[in-house]
């Protein structure tokens, strides 16, 4: 099969097998950083991991949101600090906000909508942005990301 025939939902599993690959990548990654690390940033004035995760989470849920035709909160930018703050919280969200996001648009039986695939594309790069931004505090930690063992 061509680019030409393929189908919408052809190109929408193709998206998020995407989305789903790269959150694998992200959750396995996180689960490496230890708790003391969870608060700290390579240099002043960027997200610690823990930030980044809950930065990460919130969106996430936005496009779970998103895909089951909910309105979806665009108001902050992480997932409240005082509600999750240890690791095991933040890892906890992350996970179901990763399985939550992939569920609802799988949902989508008669493919991705080209609003939907958009946005999934968005987010698929997103969350790659990060990903790299956390393999960067990874090996300043001395830590090897999983996806390159």
């Amino acid at each position: 099969m061509n680019a030409e025939t393929a189908t919408q939902p052809d190109v929408s599993q193709k998206l998020i097998g995407h989305w789903e690959q790269v959150c694998r990548k992200l959750e396995a990654l996180a689960e490496e950083f230890p708790a003391q690390k969870f608060d700290s940033s390579p240099v002043a004035g960027t997200r610690t991991v823990a930030e980044v995760l809950r930065h990460l989470a919130f969106w996430n849920n936005y496009v779970a949101d998103i895909a089951r035709g909910k309105k979806a909160d665009d108001s902050s930018n992480e997932l409240p600090r005082d509600k999750f703050r240890t690791r095991a919280e933040i890892l906890s969200a992350f996970k179901r906000s990763t399985s939550g996001a992939t569920d609802a648009l799988r949902a989508n039986s008669s493919g991705l909508s080209v609003e939907l695939a958009d946005t999934v594309v968005s987010f698929i790069e997103h969350n790659s942005e990060h990903y790299g931004q956390l393999v960067s505090y990874a090996r300043l930690n001395g830590i090897v990301p999983p996806a390159s063992r």
